[in-house]
């Protein structure tokens, strides 16, 4: 508690006149002023340096913003159950799950072009047959398929919005997706439109899960050595690219494979990316 000293009587005997009196708890109060005003300071200090240490967003958080805010809608996607029934089905492992998918491979199923789209899921089921039956396969390749018409059929199982490994590009199925157009689009074989829109619309989803850009690139390890790369050897894609870049193939036909520039930047449209092609990034 802060006090003041009186003054001596002789000291006021020297003065003139008998000041006026001033009562003793104002006194006190003047006295503490300066004890008060450097309580203030103490607390407006403390604020400060509360404020200067409150931590800045971190770079892992400013990533996960950016990679959601290039999030595109998922498309409509038919499930697996509109084209495998319980005759056609056999029993398989549980699915198989990478991290993420960072890159997808195209594909074309080396199938007519002249069917009706109402029998696309025919077609999807005699392409699990011969790959798991011929091939002993667990479940279909790809993860995806897409037929004339622009629709999108789920394929290997799993569950569509997850990360799962598929068995369609050899050496290269981690950390990936497979999305087979129904058909042959060899030179000259023009591409649906429609086709080539859900690829996009697809890819654009499913990399941006990720946060990755349809017109970057990816860098993957390869898992072994029957692919164009050896077991262990890390070999750089285009996030969106064809089956023939990672293995000795024409898949998927030179006509499919010249639209894959298009796709990526119909994708990266969708995402909300700017305009300008995006530079190498190795997510």
């Amino acid at each position: 508690m802060c006090a003041l000293r009186p003054a001596s009587r002789a000291a006021r005997a020297r003065r003139g006149r008998r000041p006026a009196r001033i009562p003793g708890p104002v006194l006190v109060l003047l006295g503490c002023l300066p004890g008060l005003a450097a309580l203030a300071a103490l607390g407006l200090c403390a604020g400060g340096v509360e404020h200067a240490a409150r931590p800045a967003p971190s770079a892992r958080t400013a990533d996960a913003r950016a990679a959601t805010a290039h999030r595109a809608a998922r498309p409509p996607i038919v499930p697996r159950s509109a084209w495998l029934d319980a005759l056609a089905r056999h029993a398989q492992p549980p699915p198989r799950y990478d991290d993420k998918v960072v890159a997808v491979f195209v594909h074309h199923t080396d199938s007519p072009n002249g069917y009706d789209c109402a029998d696309a899921p025919r077609i999807i089921r005699y392409l699990y047959a011969g790959q798991t039956g011929a091939r002993d396969w667990d479940d279909i390749g790809y993860n995806f398929l897409v037929d004339r018409c622009g629709t999108i059929y789920e394929g290997r199982a799993g569950g569509v919005d997850r990360p799962v490994t598929g068995a369609h590009t050899q050496g290269f199925n981690h950390r990936t997706a497979g999305i087979a157009a129904l058909g042959t689009f060899t030179a000259g074989i023009p591409v649906p439109q429609a086709m080539v829109d859900s690829i996009a619309a697809l890819t654009a989803w499913k990399l941006g899960l990720a946060g990755v850009d349809p017109r970057a690139q990816a860098r993957l390890t390869s898992s072994n050595s029957h692919s164009r790369y050896a077991a262990g050897a890390t070999a750089v894609f285009p996030a969106l690219a064809g089956h023939r870049d990672a293995y000795m193939t024409s898949c998927p036909g030179a006509a499919l494979a010249a639209r894959l520039p298009e796709i990526r930047r119909a994708a990266a449209r969708i995402q909300g990316r700017a305009a300008a092609r995006a530079l190498t990034g190795t997510p």
